[in-house]
């Protein structure tokens, strides 16, 4: 690999037993065929096993980052701990070219009785690291990791977060030409996640480092990698630029959630009264004008049309709305800001929400829709957006979603800022 490649994957696979006893007695069964020199089969599945991964290949140059996508059990970690070499890999070849260091089990090694400054050379050590070099980068650790006088503190007293910051502050002084990192930045402040991915943007600059990333987190691969690998049941969905595989783990994703609310959606429909019936439900802009599409900072307006059989007393509407990935990001309704409706007429009518100076971040998102008794226990109508397309909306990209950099999330809130007691005024 004199090509600038520092990691190169060849069809790799790798399998597990769904039984810990067979797992065993496969391994001894192993251990004596390659004793005697005879091959023990682990190209193959036997009775009980599967593939974790399956047949994967990619390949990552100097100073380029790849982000590792896919829903939980999909094989990610695993992938990551045969590039680590804590497992071989049944099948295929994992070429690795330089030092490699990996945030996969952050403070592993870690002892609950010694102090964090004890412990900062025990995981050194672990990671490859000698004496003499941690007593170079010592306060340089101390200071990334930044937990104060409990440095000379046992780490059982510590926080979750707190080991994480230690356990990061030494993984990242390693400074290896290969570094692999798990979804370990889950922990911790935002201030301290900045941090991180701002150490780990200095080792791939500076280093001109390889970095593999696992995350859930789309925003940060999006901005922090060069290139993505979708994994899905152990295979290989979609490789290539990370802006076209994200994509295709959202569709996946997408389609899943679809499925999932047509099954939720019958029972819903069914415990529905219909005592009043939702006819038309419309994003509007301030001006009343019917979009699909909005800007940053711009007034959305929901409109609710219905039709009601009686009076109903005391109704009650909720609007959620989701982000496209299915995370609840915020909930509507008169009731949550202490408002009462004391009834709505027999016929036809029209409810609105109003939301002005949209925080959301360029994204797609989507609304889910209910009309309740007063108590909220009974379901008069209800709409999904598997069933009405139309409750989906997009936000376009804007001068705070590009300029925000890494750490890019979904919304954006206004904020005073005060320097010497005096406010600071708007550009």
């Amino acid at each position: 690999m004199d090509d600038g490649t520092a990691i190169k994957v060849e069809n790799v696979s790798k399998k597990y037993c769904k039984s810990l006893k067979r797992s065993m007695l496969y391994g001894v069964k192993d251990i004596g065929r390659n004793t005697f020199g005879l091959s023990s089969h682990s190209d193959r599945l036997r009775n009980g096993e599967f593939w974790a991964v399956d047949d994967i290949s990619f390949e990552v140059k100097k100073g380029e980052t790849l982000g590792i996508i896919g829903p939980n059990g999909s094989g990610k970690t695993t992938l990551l701990k045969m590039l680590n070499g804590i497992f071989w890999p049944d099948k295929g070849k994992i070429t690795m070219k330089g030092e490699v260091g990996a945030l996969i089990e952050i403070g592993a090694g870690f002892h609950p009785l010694l102090t964090g400054r004890e412990n900062i050379y025990i995981n050194a050590a672990i990671l490859g690291m000698n004496k003499k070099y941690v007593d170079e980068k010592f306060e340089d650790i101390i200071k990334f990791a930044d937990i104060g006088d409990f440095i000379d503190t046992p780490v059982k007293f510590y926080s979750s977060g707190m080991f994480v910051r230690l356990g990061f502050a030494v993984a990242v002084h390693c400074e290896p030409d290969i570094l692999l990192v798990d979804e370990v930045l889950a922990v911790g402040d935002t201030s301290f996640i900045n941090k991180c991915y701002k150490r780990l943007h200095e080792i791939k600059s500076d280093k001109n480092a390889a970095i593999l990333i696992v995350s859930h987190n789309l925003y940060i691969l999006e901005r922090f990698c060069d290139k993505g690998i979708f994994i899905n049941h152990g295979k290989n969905t979609s490789y290539g630029e990370i802006h076209k595989v994200i994509g295709d783990y959202q569709v996946v994703i997408h389609q899943l959630m679809k499925n999932q609310e047509s099954i939720a959606a019958p029972l819903l429909e069914e415990s529905c009264t219909k005592d009043v019936k939702i006819t038309n439900v419309k994003l509007l802009t301030q001006d009343g004008i019917e979009k699909k599409v909005f800007n940053f900072r711009d007034t959305l307006r929901i409109k609710i049309e219905y039709e009601s059989k009686d009076i109903i007393h005391n109704p009650q509407f909720q609007i959620l709305l989701w982000s496209y990935d299915g995370k609840l990001i915020s909930a509507f309704g008169p009731h949550l800001d202490n408002l009462k409706i004391s009834n709505i007429d027999k016929g036809q009518g029209v409810a609105e929400c109003c939301i002005e100076k949209l925080p959301l971040l360029a994204n797609r998102y989507y609304i889910t829709v209910g009309m309740y008794d007063k108590t909220r226990t009974i379901t008069l109508d209800y709409w999904a957006a598997d069933t009405h397309p139309e409750l989906s909306f997009g936000i376009l990209p804007n001068l705070v979603s590009t300029t925000m950099g890494q750490m890019a999330s979904i919304c954006h809130f206004d904020s005073r800022w005060l320097i010497d007691g005096k406010q600071l005024d708007r550009t």
